[in-house]
């Protein structure tokens, strides 16, 4: 048979299989690209609280933070399975989602259901050692992944808040593994600054799919590239108003021992920045943890920013 008689055709089995003229991954690779390791960045704000409650150098405490953050990565991941079941028909439209294992036929659905039953076991033997109230945050962390996928994500501007919610859920968790104060502060502009990236990446899928927008999700087709710019702009400078704030509070600077914090506003205001420009003049966000980890500039940012906050925290 010919390849040209082959594309576009998914058997099943484990003979090879070819869609599109690229040949299937083997089950092992297809998993590892169902979890979506590259997205485990995002699980870095389960640190920010070890990081800003001081006690970072205190072993037990990152032992309990590490294990905080591998349970939230094992339950991102379950989220991504069960958002590519749901959606695995809508990917197959989508030009930047249709290489998804299930889009793709790699797997099937079967199979991504048990890969997803087995990170949920993961998360929840890393919870057993961890406060209660960890455990308590995870469990509303995956309902609110079931609500999104089977309800939120067709909702416009509630898709994007939900979204948002489950970045702030993951410093509250942070918080909660080493028994911290988690500082409304730190919920709110983790909130905030996630909104930013999910409506940044709304304009991505916006402008990448067109009149087909509406075939592949009923909200997107109920945005606009205007409205979402809007957004874009209020959120932004929420984004950047509250951490100015923050790090001039006086109450952060009795909590926290330092009146210098404000020092690491000009790295959050470029790296936001940074980020407007990436999407707005190169038509990026379609994936944030990409960008972050593609973006020399953004990425130095990032690491200049955590250098600033552990120099003022600690020494």
């Amino acid at each position: 048979m010919s390849m040209d008689g082959l594309e576009g055709t998914a058997q099943r089995g484990d003979k090879l299989k070819i869609i599109d003229g690229a040949a299937h991954r083997s089950t092992a690779a297809a998993l590892i690209a169902l979890a979506r390791p590259h997205q485990w960045i995002k699980n870095g704000l389960v640190l920010a609280a070890l990081l800003f409650s001081q006690r970072m150098f205190v072993v037990h405490y990152v032992v309990a933070a590490i294990a905080a953050t591998i349970a939230f990565c094992a339950l991102s991941s379950v989220a991504y399975v069960l958002n590519d079941v749901a959606d695995r028909e809508a990917d197959r439209l989508n030009p930047e989602k249709r290489g998804r294992p299930l889009a793709r036929g790699d797997l099937g659905v079967r199979s991504a259901v048990v890969f997803a039953i087995v990170l949920a076991a993961i998360a929840g033997a890393l919870c057993v050692p961890l406060p209660r109230l960890f455990a308590v945050v995870a469990a509303i962390y995956i309902a609110l992944q079931f609500a999104y996928t089977w309800w939120a994500k067709r909702v416009v501007i509630v898709d994007a808040i939900a979204v948002a919610i489950g970045f702030a859920l993951r410093a509250y968790a942070g918080g909660a593994a080493i028994s911290a104060f988690v500082s409304p502060w730190l919920v709110f502009i983790t909130f905030v600054l996630a909104l930013l990236l999910v409506l940044g990446r709304r304009r991505h899928e916006l402008i990448a799919l067109g009149d087909g927008a509406a075939a592949h999700r009923d909200a997107l087709a109920q945005y606009s590239i205007r409205l979402l710019d809007q957004m874009i702009s209020i959120v932004a400078g929420a984004t950047l108003v509250s951490y100015m704030i923050y790090t001039a509070s006086a109450e952060v600077e009795a909590k926290l021992g330092t009146q210098h914090l404000y020092l690491t506003v000009p790295f959050v205001a470029f790296g936001i920045l940074r980020y407007l420009y990436l999407i707005d003049e190169r038509n990026e966000g379609g994936d944030p943890a990409l960008t972050l980890l593609r973006d020399r500039q953004l990425m130095i940012t990032v690491v200049l920013w955590i250098a600033a906050d552990i120099l003022l925290l600690y020494f």
